[in-house]
């Protein structure tokens, strides 16, 4: 029985460095899924003093681009997941992998196969004839050379273990087994000299001294062949840690309708890289009934044995939550940073330019406008009172507010305003107070409408904190507009 896993005999020993490795494609955007991955790989390496190295598995040159590497580079750094030491490109290590591969020939634990496409179609066809899985028959693993046809390229096979089982003693699945009666020889080297994703990544993940691969349970079949590589090599296999996938909320596989986006349309949308990071490690880890925490904290309570073996469901309404949470609880001033990055990254030129020529009034308000927000972007909608361009246009809502009875009383607010002597919030509340009195109306029966007559909408910080962040000589005059201005305008 080959056997590895957190109970085998072949384990790390504890004094050995933990390293952990996020293996990205570069084939398109830094996936949600794949960003957990690298944020638990991460963690762990954090906890234990140990080391995240980064390995982008280039080697699908059709489909690998320098852009997805770079989005990669950029969204794990915009996530705030720093890795250590410079990153390792898969295709360059070809020759290595090939290196490899000729030694588990050397070693009789491989061998060359000359089949061709017809015959390999022949074998799978005969296969499911006789009811079996279609796949290579051993054709070529006892012939010797001197059988080989000519001009025929080989691949190199490896020779998967005739009988007996693979255990997997998982952090997460558990006691894994596999009968190697159902492994055929694999191709580890093709007959181009390139090699196959099993053979690169065991190389790789020896060669970089990796003690621990967690990673996604589509890989867990996957692991069975590639340890079938690390004995024949004589290797150490690492421990493993297999996650489940996660799925949308309605249970099933993750999609573009539920958010399975890339990493960098979260930040348009106006998240907080320290929300989505609290957010991803809830999905799929979980510490007593902690919902909110801070990735120091996270570090310290990580462990793989405490991932969930369930899937876990995405939830935006839960992300908005948690974002939210974490707008309440910024700097305004690291606030104000992202609303005028982003604003300029989704081209929103127009906003840009407001946060950056209003930048004082906008840090003044942000307190106010924390509390009302839960992302980014929202954030920017509302400070744009602050910038407005006269006149104001105010939206459906707003103008169901501003009838003509509503502009009648703004007329004589506005006549009120005008002639106060101090302007500041205690002295526009107390004269507002006292004319709502005398008026014979609730305060917010005069708020509402002075509202969208100074902001367009029907929410905004307090009204008469929007009028001292403004200023008299705008409130007075955006009032003026309005005042002047139709109904249907």
């Amino acid at each position: 029985m080959l056997h590895t896993g957190p109970n085998s005999s072949n384990h790390y020993g504890v004094m050995s460095q933990v390293v952990t490795r996020f293996a990205p494609s570069p084939t398109g955007f830094l996936h949600i899924g794949s960003a957990r991955t690298a944020l638990f790989n991460w963690a762990y390496a954090r906890k234990t003093g140990g080391k995240m190295l980064l390995r982008i598995e280039d080697t699908d040159r059709e489909r690998s681009t320098e852009a997805a590497v770079q989005a990669i580079y950029n969204g794990l750094k915009w996530l705030g997941l720093d890795w250590d030491d410079e990153p390792i490109l898969q295709f360059s290590r070809a020759a290595r992998h090939a290196e490899i591969a000729n030694e588990l020939l050397a070693r009789g634990q491989a061998y060359k196969c000359y089949c061709s496409p017809e015959e390999l179609a022949q074998m799978r066809e005969e296969a499911r004839a006789a009811g079996l899985p279609p796949r290579y028959n051993g054709y070529w693993r006892v012939r010797d050379a001197s059988e080989a046809p000519e001009g025929v390229a080989p691949v190199i096979r490896i020779k998967a273990p005739l009988s007996g089982e693979i255990v997997v003693d998982d952090h997460v699945q558990g006691k894994v087994v596999f009968k190697t009666e159902n492994l055929d020889d694999f191709i580890i080297l093709r007959s181009d000299g390139t090699p196959t994703y099993m053979l690169a990544v065991v190389a790789d993940d020896h060669d970089m001294g990796v003690t621990h691969i967690i990673r996604g349970d589509d890989h867990l079949t996957n692991a069975a062949r590639q340890i079938v590589i690390y004995n024949a090599m004589g290797w150490t296999v690492p421990d493993m840690a297999h996650i489940p996938l996660i799925h949308g909320p309605d249970g099933a596989k993750l999609s573009k309708r539920h958010g399975a986006l890339g990493v960098e349309a979260y930040r348009q949308m106006g998240y907080l890289p320290e929300a989505l990071r609290n957010y991803l490690a809830r999905l799929g880890w979980s510490h007593e009934d902690d919902e909110i925490f801070s990735s120091e904290q996270m570090i310290e309570w990580f462990g793989l044995d405490d991932l969930n073996k369930g899937a876990a469901r995405f939830d935006f309404v839960k992300l908005e939550s948690v974002n939210g949470h974490y707008i309440r609880q910024s700097e305004p001033a690291y606030l104000y940073d992202v609303m005028v990055a982003t604003a300029h990254e989704i081209g929103r030129m127009e906003d840009h330019a407001g946060l950056t020529a209003h930048k004082d009034t906008v840090l003044a308000a942000l307190p106010e406008l924390q509390p009302r927000a839960k992302t980014v972007l929202e954030l920017i909608d509302l400070a744009q009172f602050i910038y407005a361009t006269r006149p104001i246009r105010p939206d459906d809502a707003a103008k169901k507010l501003l009838r003509e009875d509503a502009r009648t009383t703004l007329g004589e607010v506005y006549e009120l305003v005008s002639g106060l002597g101090e302007w500041s919030v205690p002295a526009i509340d107390a004269a507002m107070r006292d004319f709502a009195e005398a008026k014979g109306l609730k305060l917010g029966k005069i708020a509402q409408p002075l509202r969208a007559a100074l902001t367009g909408r029907t929410v905004s910080p307090g009204i008469f904190e929007v009028m001292v962040l403004i200023g008299r000589e705008e409130s007075l005059a955006r009032l003026s507009d309005q005042i002047g201005t139709s109904e249907s305008a």
